[in-house]
């Protein structure tokens, strides 16, 4: 099929024979595969070419709203300032540093700054994504990683930054980390195996051809990563599965050295090490689950000779069941807890010597977290805060007093109160009776009116959704479009229970909470079915995908975001990417029951010939998170069992992967495709 010329009907793929008759768009890269996708794409552009305008009226008011030219907040480390700068009509930021003002101060001075870096002119008007970008700890040279196609596989560089000398490490499959030693000559980065996985761990010596494999393991459910401590005087390798860790540590001064294992694995118990200092002592401090799922705090005192073992490790802060200790950060002053208790993220300070506090805010839900701790000595650390109505702003802490000041504030350009928006945390009740929160934000002077609303879930891998803000969502809601996420069970919002309660057995809880939140907003009045439009991306996509195939008559529209919908079919095939790690979230399906489980709720086999809403769905051709084929698979099987004639658009980004169009301008045009999608069906524009 063409895809130059005008389409009188949306592509139709072909059936093929056997069980599953659109298995052939697997086909990578053949002319079949290549020319649906393009005229799915083009399918998708001639349904919404009456929108053009809009969409590019959508896209100049986004962009109006951003500091085009900006600077970032500097970071003090040894002596300079890091920090970048973004420049109006760049799709990139720039690295720089400075030398560090004698006073302290965080004041750039540009006459003496030092470009270290510039994606624009690397990126060369293709997709580009940064991996790493790491200072040796003497500040002469950069280590940094390189994407440029959307596969998440990396080139490694290293900068004399004296001389701007680059060189290419050679070095293939490479997961983009690096991580230097306290030589500043020897690097330690990850190689990916076949299934895309980081499995492999070498030190390289700078000048030297070749690297030494350090770590090759060979369990399939675990990742490998390597990290300098918080004290900087240890490299810490964790390798982790969904379930259970285990970490080996090496002097950062000796990297010749072998790294000995701190404790070793058992299934299901996960331990996340970091070094540094507890009232002057040099400690391993280690957040572990061993006496509860909600995690501990342990200190083992460092030892001359010897790294302690799992029998030295001695309680600092105890398991408490209402309480998720999910962080620590280290300082030589302070620790500071980072906790989620009732749904909310809490910062708890414990300075040395001094009591604890928790750090003081303003809203009533909100996202904060600790963006970074600066240097192991200093006596500040830098919190990052946001909430649905209030732009995202660095707050500096002083550890032992807990004063707060706002560094920076990401401004909004253009008219804008935050006061003109209210935002509200929810509670709808689950059919099992469990309380599901949902952060809402409308104007004000539509608070309590029925509104058009977009309804956003994720709700896997205990990750959190807390309320940010977007500049981009402005526009959705100064056209009196209310905006709210589900906060279902499968995420992290309410601890490790609300997380383990969504997944394996237990995931139609996902689902189950998201319809609850969905009835519980039209309930209240606050939204109708015919005004209700859901979206979600990569395992959020499985779930908008179930609850479409489970209760399509309650949604308007849906967006799904590369979409993890052929669940089914990718877990039983343990050499697709990812696919062995991902057991201990989904199960295995080579187990019966794990099977017929899966296959209940797996969107892809549940289609079935009823009415569904207007979809928009996106997909990245080099994705190796979830396949392009996912999304087109469900795409085609849906065009031939749905009864009705609503929308239903798939773009696959040729160019992009898992994350989408890498530039920022790009990323704005999608969400200006997405918003003239919403306003189409809505019937708002």
């Amino acid at each position: 099929m063409s895809a130059s010329k005008a389409l009188t009907a949306a592509p139709t793929a072909r059936r093929a024979d056997g069980t599953d008759p659109y298995a052939w768009l697997q086909n990578r890269d053949t002319d079949e595969v290549l020319d649906y996708l393009k005229a799915e794409n083009a399918w998708q552009e001639q349904q919404l070419a009456t929108e053009k305008d809009l969409r590019e009226s959508l896209f100049q008011e986004i962009k109006g709203r951003i500091l085009e030219t900006d600077l970032s907040l500097p970071s003090p480390w040894g002596p300079f300032l890091y920090y970048t700068r973004t420049t109006e009509g760049d799709e990139y930021a720039r690295h720089y540093r400075c030398p560090r003002p004698a006073d302290d101060s965080q004041q750039v001075d540009e006459s003496r700054e030092e470009l270290l870096l510039d994606p624009n002119v690397l990126a060369n008007g293709g997709f580009f994504s940064l991996g790493t970008f790491s200072i040796s700890p003497d500040h002469q040279r950069l280590a940094y990683s390189l994407d440029t196609s959307g596969e998440e596989v990396y080139q490694l560089y290293v900068k004399e930054l004296a001389s701007g000398e680059v060189r290419s490490l050679p070095f293939e499959d490479c997961d983009g980390s690096m991580t230097w030693a306290n030589d500043s000559q020897t690097l330690f980065f990850g190689e990916l195996d076949d299934t895309h996985r980081p499995g492999k761990l070498y030190r390289h010596q700078l000048g030297e051809e070749g690297a030494e494999l350090v770590f090759d393991e060979p369990d399939g459910r675990f990742f490998l990563h390597c990290y300098r401590s918080s004290s900087e005087r240890q490299l810490i390798v964790l390798l982790n599965s969904k379930t259970t860790s285990e970490a080996w540590v090496l002097d950062a001064e000796h990297p010749q050295d072998r790294f000995v294992c701190l404790a070793p694995r058992v299934e299901g118990h996960e331990y996340f090490p970091d070094h540094g200092q507890v009232d002057g002592v040099w400690s391993w401090l280690i957040r572990s689950n061993q006496d509860g799922i909600n995690f501990a705090l342990y200190q083992a005192a460092e030892q001359p000779s010897a790294v302690p073992t799992r029998a030295d490790w001695q309680t600092l802060i105890a398991h408490d069941e209402a309480v998720m200790l999910e962080g620590v950060s280290l300082n030589a002053q302070a620790l500071s807890l980072s906790l989620r208790e009732g749904g909310l993220p809490i910062i708890e300070v414990r300075p040395q010597g001094l009591p604890a506090y928790r750090v003081q805010l303003p809203d009533a839900a909100y996202s904060l977290y600790v963006q970074d701790s600066l240097e192991f000595n200093s006596d500040k650390i830098r919190l990052r805060y946001q909430s649905l109505n209030r732009p995202a702003q660095v707050r500096q802490l002083t550890l032992a007093t807990g004063e707060q000041q706002v560094l920076k504030e990401t401004p909004v350009l253009g008219p804008f109160d935050a006061d003109a928006y209210v935002s509200q945390r929810l509670w709808a009740t689950a059919p099992d009776g469990t309380q599901v929160p949902i952060s809402l934000v409308v104007k004000r002077e539509l608070l309590g009116q029925a509104t058009p609303l977009y309804l956003y879930g994720y709700g896997a891998y205990g990750e959190s959704l807390d309320p940010w803000f977007s500049h981009a969502r402005l526009s959705l809601l100064d056209r009196g479009v209310a905006f709210a996420i589900a906060h279902v069970r499968g995420g992290g919002e309410l601890g490790e229970a609300w997380y383990r309660n969504g997944k394996q057995e237990h995931k139609q809880h996902t689902f189950d909470d998201f319809i609850a939140c969905a009835e519980h907003l039209i309930a209240q009045g606050l939204t109708h079915s015919e005004q209700l439009v859901i979206s979600g991306g990569s395992a959020g996509g499985l779930l908008i995908g179930a609850v479409l195939n489970q209760r399509p008559e309650l949604f308007k529209a849906a967006i799904a975001e590369v979409p993890f919908v052929d669940v089914l079919n990718t877990m039983l095939n343990p050499d697709l990417p990812l696919t062995v790690t991902e057991y201990d979230e989904w199960g295995n399906p080579a187990e019966p029951e794990v099977y017929a489980r899966i296959k209940a709720y797996a969107p892809y086999e549940n289609v079935s010939a009823q009415a569904y809403p207007a979809m928009l769905v996106i997909a990245g051709y080099n994705d190796s998170r979830v396949q392009y084929w996912e999304a087109a698979k469900w795409v085609a099987k849906l065009r031939t069992h749905k009864t009705d004639d609503n929308l239903l658009l798939l773009k696959t980004e040729l160019g992009a992967g898992h994350g989408g169009m890498s530039g920022r301008y790009q990323g704005l045009r999608d969400v200006a495709l997405e918003y003239g999608f919403i306003f189409k069906v809505l019937k708002l524009a």
